[in-house]
This record gives C-alpha cells, sequence and structure tokens, in this order.
C-alpha cells in the first residue's frame, strides 16, 4: 500500500498533536512539576504595592542606612541609630527562593540598635529578606538578596 503526500502530512500533524496532549497532560497531573505562587496572597499584595514604593523611598531618604552583618551567633540587622529603640514596631521576613518550608518571619523587638536572626534558622544558601518597619508612623522597607 502506497501513503501519498496528504496523508503523510495528516499523519504526522496527528502525531505532533498527540505528542502536545501527551505533554500537557503530565505537565498537569505529575507532582513532580508543582505551579506554586510566591505566596498565597499574591493578588492582595499586589494592590498594596504603592505602600512598599513609599516605604522604600522613605529608606532612601534616610542618612545612616539599615546594615545587615553575618556573625558567630547568626545575622545582625543594624538599624540606624536615629530610631528610638523602644518605639520601631515591624517583621523581618526571611524567603527561601529554593524552598517554600524553610520561610520564616520574626517580629522586630530590639534590646539595643540591632536584631539578632540566629545562626541555626538560616542555611547556607540563597535567602531574600525582606524588613518592614514602622518608627513614628513612618514605614520603612529594606529589601535584599543574600548568601548566606
Amino acid at each position: 500500500m502506497k501513503i501519498g503526500w496528504g496523508t503523510g502530512i495528516v499523519i504526522a500533524i496527528v502525531a505532533f498533536m498527540s505528542f502536545i496532549l501527551y505533554l500537557v497532560i503530565t505537565m498537569s497531573t505529575d507532582n513532580n512539576f508543582s505551579h506554586d505562587l510566591v505566596t498565597e496572597q499574591y493578588y492582595q499584595q499586589e494592590l498594596e504595592y504603592q505602600q512598599e514604593i513609599n516605604a522604600e523611598k522613605n529608606l532612601r531618604n534616610l542618612e545612616e542606612k539599615i546594615t545587615l552583618q553575618k556573625s558567630s551567633e547568626g545575622l545582625k540587622i543594624k538599624f540606624p541609630t536615629k530610631f528610638n529603640n523602644e518605639k520601631i514596631e515591624g517583621k523581618v521576613f526571611l524567603y527561601r527562593p529554593s524552598n517554600k518550608q524553610l520561610d520564616f518571619e520574626i517580629p522586630i523587638s530590639t534590646s539595643d540598635t540591632y536584631l539578632l536572626v540566629p545562626e541555626q534558622r538560616l542555611l547556607n544558601g540563597r535567602w531574600n529578606i525582606k524588613i518592614s518597619w514602622k518608627h513614628k508612623n513612618t514605614d520603612y522597607l529594606f529589601k535584599k538578596e543574600l548568601v548566606y
């Protein structure tokens, strides 16, 4: 039996469509290919983005910047010395891009002009740190990628 060029094209198109359909079904149902968002409240955070822009602008206007320092106890976050320690309120969020289970958030409570993130909470690798705090009704936001 001889196959003509028209029949060959139809067979090729059907084979290609079957292959693509197989890939779509495999990627949709296989647990190895999970499609998680970075956060569950993605759209809510998108609406609050202008507040983040304003808080980052407030941080840039400071004369003394926030600094991160690695020490034997952990990660030391030093706030500008002009801030009164008792009036700083906020949170530190550490996000691990490679593993969602390692993400954690700690409230800011300073005894001096710094906050210490314990060494045992930070595994070696890449972290995204987001420090949002308020001092005298002014919001500040610090974001940075760091390798610990």
